[in-house]
């Protein structure tokens, strides 16, 4: 497994529609580990491929609760979700602070659909679906807004939008 490359914004790939995979083959495969290791090493709980400048619709997630990323307590509970949808959410809403690995150090408190229904192929290739609520949920829309080209800065006042925005920008010339 290799840790890749974590894209900030602005970067343009970040904003891209992601193309679906149509084999889960080897390359697939090396793909969701490295994306897995990035994950923890960054650390995270999510990431998506376009977050490391891949165009292709697939995103990992771990929320499994740990007390501290040192914390070896808690088994490790890697999903893979290889082209993702949400083929149901409730109206019920609930609201977490969200943060992403493309935008560090900004937190802010998103409202989403308190749960979804999502079908995708696992490391398999096999189609699953799942329920999900609570954090799991709002993981799942995070990251599959990512592969849609959507940040969760998107859900924010405009004006909050653009001082984040500037910020990155401004920190992205600066290296």
């Amino acid at each position: 497994m290799t840790t890749r490359e974590i894209k900030f914004i602005p970067e343009q790939c970040l904003r891209e529609v992601c193309a679906p995979i149509e084999d889960i083959n080897d390359e697939t495969l090396k793909l969701a580990d490295d994306m897995l290791q990035t994950m923890y090493d960054a650390p995270g709980i999510g990431l998506a491929a376009s977050q490391i400048g891949v165009l292709k619709r697939m995103f990992v997630l771990d929320v499994a609760e740990r007390e501290s990323e040192e914390d070896e307590s808690v088994e490790r509970e890697p999903m893979v979700f290889i082209n993702p949808k949400i083929t149901w959410s409730s109206e019920e809403t609930s609201v977490y602070q969200e943060g992403c690995l493309s935008i560090p150090g900004v937190y802010e408190d998103v409202e989403r659909p308190s749960q979804v229904r999502v079908s995708f192929l696992g490391r398999d290739g096999k189609q699953q679906e799942i329920k999900a609520s609570g954090l799991l949920a709002t993981c799942v829309q995070h990251e599959l807004d990512h592969l849609d080209g959507i940040l969760f800065i998107d859900y924010l006042s405009r004006l909050k939008r653009e001082r984040i925005v500037k910020k990155m920008t401004k920190q992205a010339k600066q290296a």
